[in-house]
Parts: C-alpha cells; structure tokens; sequence
C-alpha cells in the first residue's frame, strides 16, 4: 500500500518502524514521535483494518471539521509565507471560506 492510499491517522509499518499518517506525505512514528517524509513509491504494511478500505462513496466531512483542519492548515501557511504573503494568503483564505457557503 502507498501512503496517499492510506487516511490520515493510519498506523503503517515502514523500513521496520511504526509510523502513523499525519499528513499527505508524512508519518510520525509512534515510539518517540519524530516525523519522517514518507517517499511516494515507498509499499508501506498497513497496521489499521481501515486503511484498506476505500472510503465509502458520498461519504461526508462534518463542516466543523473542515473548517478547524483549515484553520490549522491556514495558520502553518501564514508562519510560512511571511510579511510579504500575508495579505494573499488572508484573500485566498476568505475566498476559500465563502465557497463554503
């Protein structure tokens, strides 16, 4: 399995270490919690029952939930982008907040 197959939360095992999904790209392995990027190519052993289902068709994102995880995302991108970006940044954002409605 390839870690864009798995969700985020997903145990795995990769190179003998267990790993969790916690972001597109990333594990955070579950003995001491250092972070890793996790190669696109890399076959991972899933540890979860869940990540080899797919998820169910019209499956649903509670609102709260979307808007908290991009909060967070919207957040990391500000320390990101600096001074400079932040006014892009605080448009794309609010753009992204009145398609939701």
């Amino acid at each position: 399995m390839k870690i864009h197959q798995l969700p985020i939360g997903a145990r795995f095992r990769f190179e003998g270490e267990e790993y969790a999904k916690t972001g597109p790209l990333v594990g955070t392995r579950t003995q001491d919690g250092r972070q890793r990027l996790i190669p696109r190519h890399a076959v991972l052993e899933p540890l979860d029952a869940f990540a080899d289902a797919p998820a169910p068709k019209g499956a649903t994102l509670a609102r709260a939930d979307v808007l908290a995880a991009f909060e967070s995302f919207a957040a990391e991108c500000a320390l990101m982008v600096g001074d400079e970006g932040r006014a892009a940044l605080s448009a794309a954002r609010e753009r992204f907040l009145k398609a939701l409605d």
